[in-house]
């Protein structure tokens, strides 16, 4: 199973392609300089339980930390993540 994760920027959401074919994203919107809430992940069905939600949310975390960003997850499931991976909780704007 071939996972890329792209900024889909004109679309405010990252994307996430299963062997070339779209099989989710995560939507994020601007909520002040340099913070950005996390309100939505969604997979398709034919994708779940196969680790592609958790790629996601990682990837897309890494380029939010590389971008010297913050978040405000709003998703149960971006919640849940960072529960399960401390390493990103500085990520979580303090404010």
């Amino acid at each position: 199973m071939d996972l890329t994760v792209e900024d889909a920027r004109e679309r405010s959401r990252f994307e996430v392609s299963v062997d070339g074919k779209l099989a989710g994203f995560s939507a994020y919107h601007l909520i002040d300089e340099g913070v950005l809430a996390l309100p939505h992940v969604e997979v398709d069905p034919a994708y779940e339980g196969r680790g592609v939600g958790s790629a996601l949310v990682r990837e897309s975390l890494d380029d939010i930390r590389a971008r010297d960003l913050r978040i405000v997850p709003i998703c149960p499931f971006v919640r849940t993540f960072l529960k399960r991976h401390p390493q990103y909780a500085d990520l979580v704007h303090q404010g």
